[in-house]
């Protein structure tokens, strides 16, 4: 599983949202955040910052070249 994904659904789930309300709240579909979590396929930037700015931190951090 790729940094992204691991990071993702760690967000996600100290937020304690489904993928359901997480998709909902940044304007996804929760099937999206499905492919993102389970390393399918990348979002595309726009929603990588949609994401960084929803949990509160950095693109970087999300992609892995931050800790």
């Amino acid at each position: 599983m790729s940094i992204f994904a691991t990071r993702l659904k760690e967000l996600r789930n100290e937020r304690q949202l489904s993928m359901k309300q997480l998709a909902k709240m940044i304007n996804v579909t929760d099937g999206a955040i499905s492919n993102w979590e389970n390393d399918v396929n990348e979002p595309k930037i726009s929603y990588l910052i949609r994401l960084a700015e929803f949990f509160h931190v950095s693109a970087d951090y999300l992609l892995g070249l931050k800790d």
